[in-house]
């Protein structure tokens, strides 16, 4: 399996690239990844040094790409926070490229934006655009339960009201949701929810919550579940092995008081995940 990865990247640290590529090649997956940033360090630090690429650099990587005569090997397009609106349109250009030389393939979004803390922390004119080009484009999002507000214009404070945001989206072009945290008023207070909706099915995971606060792990766990969707072409199965396998990265991370996730540390949770989560259809 071969995916483009376009997303940021960080050189210390674990967001963007840097917390989705290893994943995948931990699960066999050859990746070609472009940044859409070049950061020393995630923004939660409060400083930072480096820069926002633009949308020309990154049509002319994927140009290059092309040349090589490999863009029909590609699987899938994973994009992540994109940095600015030029860019966007750049990752949707590519994700056409890839899927005219193979129509197969897989195109995940993952709808970077902001958070329920912190609101929307990217530049103007990005939420638009992932919500009125991106998601029409994409075959699966993976939001967080702020970004599925946003999204779908709709509240999420109870399980029904989940779904019916999750079908709003998919009503919008892709087939699958995930989304990456939840919490409604059926999800219990030491408990935190997942849930995945394909086809006019739902399914929902629900893992311990850990007292631990980090950034990266949507990047991982979109990561994951475009890679074990491709394989198994099931949302539920997906959800099941990428959830377990960010919980167990989150669980050690935790243990280990890091304020990084411990993406190298933690590798076997990527191939044999050390708890296992019943997927329960809702």
């Amino acid at each position: 399996m071969r995916i483009l990865s376009i997303q940021s990247h960080v050189a210390f640290g674990h967001v963007g690239n840097a917390s989705a590529v290893f994943p995948m090649q931990r699960l066999g997956v050859e990746v070609w990844p472009i940044h859409t940033v070049q950061f020393s360090n995630h923004t939660g630090y409060g400083a930072w040094r480096g820069r926002v690429f633009d949308g020309p650099m990154i049509e002319d990587l994927v140009l290059g790409i092309a040349e090589r005569g490999v863009l029909g090997q590609c699987d899938g397009v994973l994009s992540g926070y994109m940095g600015s609106a030029d860019i966007g349109t750049a990752i949707v250009r590519a994700v056409a490229a890839v899927r005219s030389a193979n129509p197969k393939a897989l195109y995940c979004c993952d709808p970077v934006m902001g958070d329920t803390d912190r609101g929307i922390y990217v530049r103007p004119g990005i939420p638009e655009f992932l919500r009125d080009q991106a998601l029409p484009a994409a075959d699966i999002v993976t939001p967080n339960q702020f970004e599925l507000n946003f999204l779908s214009g709709l509240p999420t404070g109870t399980l029904g009201e989940a779904k019916a945001a999750l079908a709003a989206i998919q009503a919008l072009g892709p087939r699958v949701v995930l989304v990456t945290s939840l919490v409604t008023e059926d999800t219990p207070s030491h408990s935190i929810d997942l849930m995945a909706g394909e086809g006019g099915l739902f399914w929902r995971l629900r893992t311990p919550r850990l007292n631990l606060d980090v950034n990266g792990a949507g990047d991982a766990i979109a990561a994951l579940f475009l890679v074990h969707y491709a394989r198994t072409g099931s949302a539920a199965l997906a959800l099941g092995m990428a959830g377990a396998s960010v919980y167990g990265l989150l669980r050690r991370t935790a243990e280990a008081g890091s304020r990084e996730i411990l993406t190298v540390d933690a590798q076997d949770e990527f191939v044999a995940p050390s708890e296992t989560f019943p997927v329960e259809p809702v």
